[in-house]
């Protein structure tokens, strides 16, 4: 991946903020600024070392790396000047300090330019404007259709980078694929648009192909459509969830439960099942059938303009 001069930056769009980066990522993002936020993010300068976190507040696995998360301490513990570093092990660390826009990365033996812009756009950046407070990410896909902003939830292997190819080849916008960042103003929920890649298909480490019909503006999100699978011949079916139904259908997607931010984010999430509608979609498990849930869909979306 080519790097620019330190009097060089590249300015990209990703997740409503400006990234002032060292790296060209034109391959993956849009070429721009916003006004919302920036972010600056360059590679370590050799010789100078990087102030390492002592401890480790969370290991993981994802796309078949092994991955840390380490703080001064530990991620129960928040406050402004905390130093943080976030680590696929053989490909890179990436280290920033709370409350400040600046993050520096350092390569691993295996890194690649591929693998760099995988890891930094689709994990890293979710995971740090989520501590920074900046977003609420669900773990949903989301497209507009007739100017609304729709999230499509569901479990692992439901269905929903299936319908949200579909949405797309319809001709319907990409908002978000895999992952939506969310906020409230003035009691109104927004969606803001990730980057313009869309994976239709199950592959390590891959942001997916390149989508055209991409905006980075925010979105004002209308609608929740609960992903469910049905037999083949069923027929199409979309009912509303109410109650604390809504909540618990939501729950399992809301991404990163650091546990410093249990409570202020369930009480989020309440805030937001009680202003966005939750319907259950019945999908026929057919490919055949898209057309049908996608007419479904669209037609349901209708009524809930004639009628609000």
């Amino acid at each position: 991946m080519t790097r620019k001069s330190e009097n060089c930056s590249n300015y990209y769009v990703a997740y409503g903020a400006t990234l002032e980066c060292d790296l060209d990522l034109s391959r993956y993002l849009m070429v721009g600024k916003t006004t919302r936020c920036n972010v600056r993010i360059a590679e370590k300068s050799p010789g100078i070392p990087c102030h390492y976190p002592e401890h480790t507040g969370i290991r993981s696995s994802s796309h078949g790396r092994q991955l840390a998360l380490y703080s001064d301490t530990g991620p129960a513990t928040p406050g402004s000047g905390q130093n943080w570093c976030f680590e696929v092990k053989d490909i890179a660390r990436i280290f920033w300090v709370s409350k400040t826009e600046v993050i520096e990365y350092e390569r691993g033996e295996l890194c690649t330019e591929k693998l760099l812009a995988f890891w930094l756009i689709h994990i890293f950046l979710p995971i740090y404007f989520t501590l920074q407070g900046f977003y609420e990410f669900i773990h949903a896909s989301a497209v507009e259709v007739a100017g609304d902003t729709v999230l499509f939830t569901g479990p692992s292997h439901g269905g929903k980078s299936t319908m949200t190819d579909y949405f797309l080849r319809q001709g319907h916008t990409l908002v978000s694929d895999d992952k939506v960042a969310t906020f409230v103003k003035s009691g109104q929920y927004f969606a803001l648009p990730s980057h313009p890649n869309h994976r239709p298909y199950r592959k390590f480490e891959d942001l997916g192909n390149r989508v055209i019909d991409f905006s980075p503006d925010p979105r004002l999100l209308r609608v929740f459509y609960a992903l469910r699978v049905a037999n083949p011949e069923a027929d199409v079916t979309i009912e509303e969830i109410t109650g604390h139904e809504k909540f618990a259908q939501i729950l399992p997607g809301y991404l990163f439960d650091f546990p410093h931010m249990q409570e202020k984010r369930l009480r989020y999430l309440a805030g937001m099942v009680s202003a966005v509608p939750v319907f259950r979609v019945g999908v026929p498990w057919d490919l055949e059938r898209l057309d049908d849930v996608h007419d479904a869909i669209a037609g349901h979306l209708k009524s809930i303009r004639v009628n609000s």
